[in-house]
């Protein structure tokens, strides 16, 4: 499936055929269409021997063109949600530029590692930009990376992007990378990629989770760590909000499926910043989430319904559509949480790719369910968990 315009091109292919190399080589040609890109991005389960798959992607694309993607726990296309798949998407044409960059070794050094991710971005001279940014899902503290990218990208330079995945395993995920003959495939990198097209881009994100009781104050916590909400051990508060005793840390697998249903919302004066609780240390009564809360925020117990979470993923792709300014759409990218996907099951979340359906109309669309989503239009926030994040393409 493709979308054109007289300059850009953006292309979506996608397959479940069980062996690799034609699963990789029937997915990349049907994103190129005869074409010659600009750029690959691959999105792919981990369940396919990766080296194999990615072989067959670069064979399809030709040597020197760059490919870049990431693990997935279900890839989004047209075709719906589907597992043990792959999706590729393809984009090309005069009127797109496109410089990817790689960086490895992130855990030691989150900022500068975003910050470098983004110097792609100096070398866009184009009227829109965008960076795009593929992240390992298992580094704690996914902020520090989209904090530093913000500071090489500045206000004017909208962030998007997703955390791998590796089906709820929490082993490893991995990051594709290649700009030569072979495509390295790595853990503990981000790949940053710079976009810049002559027509608009839009970024949109939304969740559908609501508060249930008043806002607590974060009276004390360090990075994703919150050790008091409302001066009480921030454990103690929790267990009682939802219901549970401290025996329920335990047993890790129940406590993750309470949580998943039962997330913090800190308060932003254009909604709620979702924050995934992800575990929790019993010695110092803290919660440990996937991503920073900073003292002093106020922060709330969320809710939400199969209904909600359907309709925030249409409202995240008509967020991105409207910020083309009127302009038809040539494609979209979507970055779904993975913890939506267990929530809602397999016919809800083919609901979910309806709801985006509305709003993109016939453009391709190609995504993957992730453990983090990157969104940034304006200010200076970017990291989100329990929503979608999508990028439109004019």
């Amino acid at each position: 499936m493709s979308g054109t315009s007289t300059h850009r091109w953006f292309g979506i292919g996608h397959s479940e055929q069980a062996d690799p190399d034609a699963a990789g080589e029937a997915a990349a040609s049907a994103a190129l269409a005869g074409r010659s890109p600009s750029l690959l991005i691959v999105f792919s389960s981990i369940s396919y021997d990766l080296p194999t798959l990615l072989a067959s992607v670069r064979r399809a694309a030709g040597p020197g063109v760059p490919i870049v993607g990431c693990s997935a726990m279900g890839e989004i296309s047209a075709h719906g949600v589907t597992d043990g798949s792959v999706v590729v998407a393809a984009l090309g044409g005069a009127g797109l530029q496109v410089y990817p960059q790689v960086r490895r070794g992130v855990s030691g050094r989150r900022h500068a590692a975003g910050r470098e991710a983004a110097d792609p971005l100096a070398s866009l001279d184009a009227p829109y930009r965008v960076l795009l940014l593929l992240c390992d899902g298992l580094s704690f503290e996914l902020h520090r990376v989209v904090r530093g990218a913000y500071a090489a990208a500045g206000a004017a330079v909208p962030l998007v992007g997703g955390c791998a995945a590796d089906n709820l395993t929490f082993t490893a995920t991995y990051q594709f990378y290649g700009d030569g003959d072979e495509v390295e495939i790595m853990s503990d990198a981000v790949v940053g990629v710079a976009i810049g097209s002559d027509a608009p881009l839009g970024v949109g994100v939304a969740h559908g989770w609501r508060r249930t009781d008043e806002a607590m104050v974060v009276t004390s916590s360090e990075e994703s760590r919150v050790f008091q909400l409302d001066n009480e051990p921030a454990l103690d508060v929790y267990l009682r909000l939802i219901g549970e005793d401290v025996s329920i840390v335990d047993d890790p697998d129940k406590f993750h499926n309470r949580a998943y249903y039962h997330p913090l919302g800190l308060s932003r004066r254009d909604g709620d910043d979702m924050r995934v609780v992800h575990a929790a240390d019993v010695s110092d009564r803290s919660l440990i989430c996937l991503a920073n809360v900073p003292q002093g925020a106020l922060a709330s117990l969320m809710e939400t319904d199969p209904e909600s979470l359907v309709s925030s993923a249409g409202e995240s792709c008509r967020q991105a559509s409207r910020m083309l300014g009127g302009a038809p759409p040539i494609g979209f990218l979507t970055f779904d949480c993975g913890i939506r996907k267990v929530m809602l099951g397999h016919d809800s979340v083919q609901r979910e790719v309806a709801q985006m359906r509305q709003f993109t109309g016939d453009a391709p669309v190609g995504g993957f369910y992730t453990y983090g989503e990157i969104a940034r239009s304006q200010g200076s926030r970017g990291t989100h968990h329990l929503a979608v994040a999508s990028l439109a393409l004019a």
